[in-house]
């Protein structure tokens, strides 16, 4: 009997135990559901993630023309260190009253390619650097005034529809140097693929699109808005001058580009300059840069830049009603040459691949530094938009020996490491430009 008892306290003592064992288990469910619940939540930080995109080995007899690597942006919500080599952190400023900087840098990673698929073709857009033919080394096909475009950039990185509807009633004008010229081409291929009639989409002027320097301006009728370029190499006028006995080209770093008038009244302004800026352009500053009637018999460059940037800075201030217009300045673009100069036999062909480090030179670093400084002395809010640092890495994404000029099918031996192949780098600036335009729109 004494050993039956004792199988019932035992018996007894471990389902007590049991129960006390759940019970606790369903308490502390309870409790971690009600403790996740009542936390609120805070929005992460927003980075911003470029990949790269490599050409993919092709074995099949009649390859597609596959587009240059593209650095393009995708949203994360995780808080990642910043040493992390492929994340940025964007600084996106909130557009009120006040100068604004938004900067991208951070190295770039490999992905799979995006489809070589032509989605769209622009009508009279000819291939003023030879984008196609530079991408696996073959000759770009001329078109009888419309050449096919691989626009495809995927879905949530850049809206088209979205960025006609941004811009609908409105003047979007891009100002400054064929780099400049070069986003804007950029932008054109971007937004002609959500237009369901090309012959809806015309050179106000009739303009045909070529090499040499020109200004156009293209309707998009069922969206009442236009896509304008304006070429200035510096942003102020370049003159002549009396030197001793011979009139000479000079710059008017206290003068405003006479084509000046044409930017005004525009809803988005995209400015920049800085390839001009250099001593072979500008003739090493000997008797070039001018104020009122006097020629500098020499001044620096970055004296002069300065000089010529708060002269741009004044007319911005005094011309253009920030009610009305965005305005942008965008950061220098890196170029790529090796063994010497776009004159000297610089050359990157043989670059396959983004480069795994970079350094801005000290000449860029200046100039970007010099922007930033006038933009914010300006009464004007102006974002600068800093694409110096993503855009290092692509010594893969330039025409290079298939964007010189030719004569008779013959190349003129001069490599182009300073344009971009498109698609390519142009699509993630102008993909930046959506972004802050969105954010406007949603601070509105």
């Amino acid at each position: 009997m004494e050993r039956q008892k004792s199988f019932t306290v035992k018996s007894t003592s471990f389902v007590a135990l049991s129960l006390a064992i759940s019970s606790s288990l369903v308490f502390f469910t309870v409790f971690s559901l009600w403790a996740l619940s009542s936390t609120p939540l805070v929005p992460p930080e927003i980075n911003l993630r470029f990949n790269s995109t490599p050409i993919a080995p092709v074995s099949s007899p009649n390859p597609i023309v596959t587009p240059n690597p593209i650095v393009t942006p995708h949203f994360t919500t995780r808080n990642i260190s910043s040493k992390t080599p492929f994340l940025i952190d964007t600084h996106v400023t909130k557009p009120d009253n006040t100068s604004g900087s938004s900067s991208a840098q951070g190295a770039v990673r490999r992905n799979q390619v995006l489809s070589g698929k032509p989605r769209s073709a622009v009508p009279e857009i000819k291939k003023p650097f030879d984008e196609i033919g530079a991408l696996n080394g073959q000759k770009g096909d001329e078109g009888d005034g419309i050449s096919l475009r691989h626009c495809d950039l995927g879905k949530g990185r850049f809206n088209a529809t979205e960025m006609l509807e941004l811009i609908r009633g409105k003047r979007l004008v891009f100002v400054g140097d064929s780099i400049n010229r070069n986003q804007w081409e950029s932008m054109m291929c971007m937004l002609i693929g959500a237009v369901k009639d090309p012959k809806k989409v015309y050179e106000t002027h009739r303009r045909r699109i070529t090499k040499e320097n020109g200004n156009y301006c293209f309707r998009f009728v069922d969206y009442q808005c236009t896509v304008e370029y304006y070429v200035t190499h510096f942003l102020v006028h370049e003159s002549k001058a009396r030197v001793g006995q011979k009139r000479v080209p000079t710059l008017r770093i206290d003068a405003i580009d006479r084509g000046s008038s044409r930017w005004r009244g525009a809803d988005i302004l995209v400015f920049n300059t800085a390839h001009w800026w250099s001593h072979y352009k500008t003739k090493a500053g000997v008797n070039y840069y001018q104020e009122g009637n006097q020629v500098h018999p020499k001044l620096d460059v970055s004296t002069a830049f300065r000089k010529a940037l708060t002269t741009w800075a004044s007319w911005v201030d005094k011309r253009i009603n920030p009610r009305k217009t965005r305005v942008f300045f965008r950061s220098s673009a890196p170029s790529h040459f090796s063994g010497g100069e776009w004159n000297s036999g610089g050359h990157c062909r043989e670059a396959k691949l983004p480069l795994n480090s970079t350094s801005s030179s000290g000449y860029t670093f200046e100039k970007n530094s010099i922007v930033e400084e006038v933009v914010k002395s300006m009464r004007t809010p102006v974002t600068f938009l800093n694409i110096t640092g993503l855009s290092s890495y692509r010594i893969d994404a330039h025409p290079s020996a298939f964007g010189g000029r030719s004569r008779k099918g013959r190349s003129s031996g001069i490599e182009d490491c300073s344009h971009w192949c498109l698609p390519g780098v142009p699509d993630t600036w102008n993909e930046l430009l959506y972004i802050h335009l969105q954010r406007h729109r949603n601070y509105q």
